[in-house]
């Protein structure tokens, strides 16, 4: 699973909730949607795409709910348990991993710093946890994913989601 070896086995749609907490506000929101994980048009990697619903507490009052997108590259390491992710323009991220001595990573975006977790939660399911400080945040950024669809099913393309969704 998303690992050199395993990127094949890794595509698919995958279900994703998230939580996050502004610890210096002291708010908490959620996410939840869709990663789907496809092959790179070189053939040389994953892309990571994620779309969903974000929920904020609004500044009047209530809650924000809107829709959210991010995208990245995965591409293959000398390491079998894992992947570098890259922004979409190919600028590095960082490095996602699932080996017990290099599950943790950083990624330094001025002035904060991002720590990343991963852990496996079995063949069908991971979490990370970003914790990201610094002078202009603060936060806690939990999520798990769990697969959709099984490696050789053709996954639904970005928009569609399903009546199990």
């Amino acid at each position: 699973m998303l690992g050199t070896s395993q990127t094949s086995a890794s595509e698919g749609r995958w279900s994703v909730e998230r939580t996050l907490f502004d610890r210096a506000a002291g708010t908490r929101g959620t996410f939840t949607g869709v990663v789907i994980f496809s092959e790179t048009d070189d053939g040389g990697g994953l892309r990571f795409h994620e779309e969903g619903t974000v929920r904020w507490p609004a500044s009047g009052g209530g809650t924000f709910a809107g829709p959210a997108t991010r995208e990245y590259l995965l591409r293959p390491t000398d390491s079998p348990d894992a992947l570098d992710m890259t922004f979409p323009d190919g600028r590095p991220f960082h490095r996602m991993s699932f080996s017990a001595d290099s599950s943790q990573d950083q990624h330094w975006c001025d002035p904060d710093t991002y720590r990343v977790t991963y852990a496996l939660l079995g063949p069908d399911a991971f979490s990370y946890v970003w914790d990201v400080t610094g002078p202009r945040k603060d936060l806690l950024l939990e999520s798990v994913l769990r697969r959709q669809t099984v490696p050789g099913e053709a996954p639904q393309g970005p928009g569609e989601l399903s009546s199990t969704s």
